[in-house]
């Protein structure tokens, strides 16, 4: 019995360390999923504002369109 047992032992020990392993890989992807979500934001961002500046409509009539 005393076999199986650490036998047992070995294997929670393994699950629990791909566990470990599989989170950090997980939590490594999900900053570079944010990382890259931030930087579309922010070339969004840069996109609008120069459609804004290159726009001949005025800051009301651009506030307006985009509060309808």
């Amino acid at each position: 019995m005393a076999g199986r047992r650490i036998a047992i032992d070995e294997k929670i020990e393994r699950a629990q360390e791909n566990v470990t392993k599989a989170k950090k890989k997980y939590d490594e992807a999900v900053e570079a999923l944010e990382k890259l979500m931030t930087r579309k934001r922010e070339m969004q961002q840069k996109e609008l504002m120069t459609a804004i500046s290159n726009s001949s409509k005025s800051y009301e009539e651009i506030l307006r369109f985009l509060n309808e």
